[in-house]
């Protein structure tokens, strides 16, 4: 293989995976503001209290809450997922983070959603405020809250670091995971 096609191919192979990463970014222009950001992330718990009351709960004894409020994902055998969340200490906006992930595979269409993590103990809030972006799957365990695990999960049976809720889907997407997303702080 010639030099130039070397160049050539490396540098396809570099878009190629540089797509999930341009999509996942595009929405970085159209940001929120600071006040925006704040009453959509608590519209958003709102929400979601209403349709997972467990959430509501969980609320109470949990450290903080790290509310993503729009996520948008898109793709057509590459694809990416950009939001801009809210950390929430004692009820009130501390630090603002990011949400990005990028996938490949079997996979058409767009949605948003929204997520909240609930960081139950000093040891999650300390690792999200130390890491340089938590990418989650790695670091303190996170366990994703559906119907069926809302059910067995009681006040007195919370082990885990940090409990996820994805709420708010709409659009028309195969799957929504958070596996894999990397949280990063940004500033505002």
């Amino acid at each position: 293989m010639t030099r130039t096609r070397s160049v050539v191919l490396a540098l396809a192979l570099a878009g190629t995976a540089a797509l999930p990463l341009s999509i996942a970014t595009a929405p970085v222009a159209n940001a929120a503001s600071v006040a925006e950001l704040n009453t959509e992330a608590n519209q958003a718990l709102h929400k979601l209290y209403s349709t997972h009351p467990f959430a509501k709960r969980l609320s109470h004894r949990a450290k903080a809450i790290l509310v993503f409020p729009n996520i948008v994902k898109a793709g057509l055998v590459f694809g990416g997922a950009y939001g801009e969340g809210v950390l929430l200490e004692g009820g009130r906006a501390d630090k603002y983070y990011s949400s990005v992930s990028g996938s490949w595979g079997f996979q058409a269409g767009a949605q948003s959603f929204g997520y909240a993590v609930f960081l139950m103990n000093s040891r999650a809030v300390s690792y999200l405020d130390r890491s340089d972006g938590w990418e989650i799957g790695v670091g303190p365990t996170v366990v994703v809250v559906d119907e069926g695990a809302a059910k067995n999960l009681s006040t007195s049976t919370l082990k885990d670091d940090a409990y996820a809720f994805i709420f708010d889907q709409q659009g028309l997407m195969l799957s929504v995971s958070i596996e894999g997303t990397k949280i990063s702080r940004i500033k505002r």
